[in-house]
């Protein structure tokens, strides 16, 4: 079975390859000039001797008695080696020495997948050895970029290389475990993705399956592994060592990505003190940035040029004044510029969420975050979101409640918060929180979610709930109100609650039930 996959693997590579040459012979990418950069395919020795495929692509007429700052760029999951190849291209016609890589275990690249552990984070820093020894790069000037995997193993490498200067992590993570068991929920649909590919295109190790195996088993007793197996390939584990080593860091992420949600790159974002900017726009896991992997327009990787042509090549173009926290929001309109994250909810809106509300759990009520990748993207390219008709909504299912309609627009950034006293049946169980724009005709427009899971509780005894919903930009018309409904099954995600439990939702008056809606300043 090896033999076959391998290739295909090798098959796909070079389709792949002479598609984006060919794109860039016939004009879809600008760097096809008259003298184009020069492209190498090598093989890079990693750690423990393990063999990496690279690509070098150098300006055109470097040579040895002139340097130039260098990019380091490692694969996103389950891609070849020629993902960077037009944006590579690109980045070497305005002077810079780029090495893409394949990670070890993708692919043609030696080894096993190691999801950016040691092993990875070592590789990044022998790449970087071997380009200064062979490339007419500089030292002093070393940057890192990255797609999805390619922009946690970046991360991790500022902060245990102190040679990287620069980094543009996008549509990445800094809290893995934050990201795929947010609300001690498993996120079952983007581990099965992320398993399946990796079996497809690599060899994961045998630590790596196990712990694919215990997540979607849902083996509780493992679940202090599995949280440790996370924290060490997590950059916000490590967020000292960035902050001493001084990288300038751009964050840029999707704000409906179902693999790394917004929240946990904007809570990384505020605790780092170098130089920083966060850009957060509509989309899904990497589809801001997938454009420009054909060499195609694509602001998220013209911003990358812009920050590391001032932090390496020290350009005055100003990104440096710029308000250093960018969003769009969902639903149009330009960027919008903030001095930090926490300014970018000016203020908040409660809805109360009165009274006392039972619902059965184990069947879906039709409210739900959508499916992976579709739902965000149409949102991203067509403006819509998943829907609900919310008064058709079973009431046996899921628990409403709405805001009056707004005699304004609701400009939603930032962060809701769901406050409430929950009383299980069950010593386990899920939620899933869901927030609502509502029309004239009862159509809610998902604005956000996020899931809740809880175990060892007792039977009967009830307890409070805070549940941060992923971070959003949303304006809600005037006339329109928000809604929030709570079920207990997503397709997204995996339910822990046993058959034929209840949940009961109640507002103490000691202790209020709420959902804390933040909003821009209007």
């Amino acid at each position: 079975m090896g033999l076959p996959r391998k290739a295909l693997r090798t098959t796909a590579v070079g389709a792949v390859a002479a598609t984006l040459v060919a794109g860039s012979a016939l004009g879809l990418s600008p760097a096809a000039q008259a003298a184009p950069p020069t492209v190498r395919f090598v093989d890079i020795t990693g750690d423990g001797g393990t063999v990496l495929k690279a690509n070098v692509v150098t300006p055109a007429g470097a040579d040895a008695g002139r340097r130039h700052p260098l990019l380091v760029l490692p694969t996103s999951w389950a891609t070849p080696q020629i993902e960077y190849l037009a944006q590579a291209r690109k980045l070497a016609d305005s002077g810079y020495v780029v090495v893409t890589y394949n990670t070890r275990g993708f692919w043609q690249s030696g080894g096993h997948i190691e999801v950016a552990g040691p092993p990875d984070v070592a590789d990044a820093s022998r790449v970087i050895d071997w380009a200064l020894a062979h490339t007419p790069s500089d030292a002093r000037r070393i940057g890192m970029a990255g797609v999805s995997y390619g922009a946690g193993i970046s991360l991790l490498a500022a902060a245990h290389d102190k040679r990287v200067r620069a980094v543009a992590a996008l549509s990445g993570w800094a809290d893995l475990i934050d990201s795929i068991y947010s609300g001690r929920t498993q996120h079952a649909q983007a581990a099965t993705l992320l398993q399946g590919a990796g079996a497809l295109t690599g060899r994961p190790s045998a630590e790596l399956r196990q712990v694919f195996d215990d997540f979607l088993a849902s083996r509780l007793e493992k679940e202090p592994e599995l949280i440790a197996w996370g924290k060490k390939r997590s950059p916000a584990t490590y967020l000292d060592r960035i902050n001493d080593n001084g990288a300038a860091v751009l964050l840029a992420n999707a704000w409906g990505d179902t693999i790394f949600p917004p929240n946990q790159y904007a809570d990384f974002y505020e605790r780092l003190t170098v130089p920083k900017r966060l850009e957060l726009r509509p989309g899904d896991h990497a589809t801001a940035e997938a454009t420009g992997l054909l060499g195609l327009p694509n602001d998220v990787w013209t911003d990358t040029g812009r920050w590391f042509d001032h932090h390496l090549k020290g350009e005055d173009n100003g990104v440096d004044r710029e308000q250093p926290v960018r969003l769009k929001s969902r639903t149009g309109g330009g960027h919008e510029g903030y001095p930090d994250w926490k300014s970018v909810a000016a203020t908040s809106r409660k809805i109360d969420l009165a009274g006392s509300t039972t619902i059965r759990t184990n069947v879906n009520s039709g409210a739900d975050g959508g499916a992976l990748f579709l739902s965000s993207l149409l949102d991203q390219i067509a403006r819509l979101p998943p829907t609900a008709s919310i008064p058709l909504l079973p009431r046996r299912w899921a628990a409403v409640w709405q805001s009056e309609r707004y005699a304004t627009a609701q400009q939603v950034r930032g962060t809701a918060k769901l406050h409430t006293t929950l009383t299980p049946t069950a010593g386990s169980g899920t939620l899933v929180a869901y927030l609502y724009d509502v029309g004239p005709l009862g159509v809610g427009k998902l604005v956000t979610n996020a899931p809740c899971t809880f175990h060892g509780r007792t039977p009967g005894q009830p307890f409070g709930v805070d549940l941060e919903l992923f971070s959003t930009a949303y304006d809600v018309p005037k006339g329109h109100r928000l809604a929030l409904v709570v079920d207990t099954v997503d397709p997204l995600y995996i339910e822990h609650n046993p058959s034929g439990a209840r949940l009961t939702f109640s507002s103490p008056a000691n202790d209020p039930s709420y959902v804390s809606i933040p909003l821009r300043e209007q």
